[in-house]
């Protein structure tokens, strides 16, 4: 980190502490030791259940004993992405960061602020005894990334608070009421390896540049796909010559708009110069339609060598078909919040398996829950009808507003009157674990907020500095100001 003094100090001291400490989602275990010796170093009361959520307790302030106890939330893994030129080992790798102007971002890596400047925020004020609160309780949760594992297996009577503060959200000033629910549909082709005859050329064809971002809170933007780029290359090319498909890789997390694929395939010898003007026209068509989304939009082709085999063209035709009929993006607006995104897909992944298989990820997600699992129908039937095994992911519930929260009302207060304007206040298109909660905790009072984060999901991801210093004081001021115990 830069040596100048960052703004609030203990925040960005603790966040410097968690950058040294590996926590991919579902290996967050070097994250929880180093909670467990926070809590016993600060002689706190900690609680860690069975799937590795961690719970701390701190009493109130004298004379704020009376307050609703409050919980505060934030997830401790982390989105692990990179550009492909980067060596990081994300397992045993600290984050490196850097400074540019008002933002911090990370040295081709995701950053991690999604959502460890939750965590260290609640740490900052677990450990600073000059701030005024009620009772606290700050909940740490797992595996929030990839399948919100922690906020799944929490159970009832954990923790013990009446109102509870999401720290999850990306726009400061900024605060959120409800969030859209999801599921995952997973596609998978089994195909036998098939002989590529002599003469044939081999190439390997890639898609990189792309911005990505999170699947949630990005989607809306038409940022370009990188699975579904080039699959419109290859399946335009295997109208028009004998394509052999040896590999498709694209994308990696459910939740990440994909940044970057390839594919390495064959045509006949004498197509290759077709193949490389095809491209030209190809880049320049994409060009055409992504300038203003996707500017860094890149695409390559190099020469590769002969493989014996490829997959077998019959699979190959059904899967280049079904890739190019999936959707992906934004389905349905909401009818009732103007410009919330209500339902949307994103074709997240294609890799190749062990066992002669090709599994394709997707994701949906809608604030409704009879359209998200429509959307999930939708993307299931289009790979059914290819031949592929469909199977769907349990899903995760939306959080529905409660337009007379009390929270909110103290919120929203707190905000103007810190800083003259009003806070806007929405629904996200994104998930967050707070709609799990409220399943086990029905009368939780809830609200989601945090500072302004750019480029989740990617290692574009930056935090604004200055917006973290206006989260801080906006939390302070709400835990100063939390409803008396009824």
């Amino acid at each position: 980190m830069e040596k100048k003094q960052l703004e609030p100090a203990g925040v960005f001291k603790y966040f410097a502490e968690i950058c040294q400490v590996p926590r991919p989602s579902k290996k967050e275990e070097k994250m929880i030791a180093y909670l467990k010796a926070f809590g016993e170093k600060h002689h706190l009361e900690t609680l860690v259940d069975e799937a590795g959520n961690v719970l701390m307790k701190k009493p109130a302030t004298p004379g704020k004993e009376n307050l609703q106890t409050v919980v505060l939330q934030s997830h401790i893994d982390m989105v692990c992405e990179k550009n492909s030129d980067v060596k990081h080992d994300f397992l045993t790798d600290p984050i490196e960061t850097e400074i540019e102007g008002d933002w911090m971002k990370a040295k081709g890596t995701t950053l991690g602020a999604d959502n460890g400047i939750g965590v260290a925020t609640e740490l900052a004020i677990l450990t600073d005894d000059s701030i005024e609160h009620g009772p606290l309780e700050c909940l740490f949760t797992v595996d929030e990334e990839t399948g919100l594992t922690g906020a799944f297996a929490l159970k009832e009577g954990f923790m013990s608070g009446d109102i509870l503060l999401n720290l999850d959200s990306e726009d400061e000033g900024e605060i959120f009421i409800g969030c859209a629910g999801g599921i995952d549909t997973v596609a998978e082709f089994t195909y036998k390896e098939e002989e590529v005859p002599e003469g044939y050329f081999f190439f390997k064809v890639e898609v990189k540049g792309l911005k990505g971002g999170h699947s949630g809170g990005d989607i809306h933007l038409g940022r370009g796909n990188a699975n579904k780029i080039l699959n419109r290359f290859l399946a335009g090319l295997s109208t028009k010559h004998d394509l052999y498909l040896c590999e498709f890789s694209g994308g990696n997390l459910r939740n990440a708009i994909p940044r970057e694929a390839y594919a390495i395939c064959a045509v006949p010898d004498e197509a290759k110069h077709e193949v490389r003007a095809a491209l030209n026209i190809f880049i320049s068509d994409m060009e055409n339609e992504l300038s203003v989304v996707e500017p860094d939009l890149q695409m390559t082709l190099q020469s590769e060598t002969l493989r014996r085999t490829a997959i077998d063209q019959y699979v190959a035709g059904q899967l280049l078909k079904a890739l190019y009929a999936a959707p992906h993006g934004v389905y349905a607006m909401s009818q009732e919040i103007p410009g919330l995104v209500e339902t949307s897909t994103n074709l997240a992944s294609v890799k190749m398996k062990p066992n002669h298989t090709i599994r394709i990820e997707t994701s949906q997600r809608s604030s409704i829950l009879s359209a998200r699992n429509d959307m999930a129908n939708t993307v299931g039937t289009v790979f059914q009808l290819a031949g592929a095994q469909v199977t769907y992911g349990s899903g995760y519930p939306g959080w529905k507003p409660n337009p007379h929260s009390l929270i909110l009302e103290v919120a929203e207060a707190s905000y103007r009157r810190l800083f003259g304007v009003d806070a806007k206040v929405k629904a996200i298109h994104a998930g967050l674990e707070c709609g799990l909660f409220l399943d086990k905790y029905p009368t939780l009072d809830m609200i989601s907020f945090g500072p302004t984060l750019t480029g989740v999901h990617s290692p574009d991801e930056r935090m604004n500095i200055p917006s973290v210093d206006r989260f801080w004081k906006h939390l302070l001021d709400i835990l100063a100001h939390v409803p008396e115990k009824k």
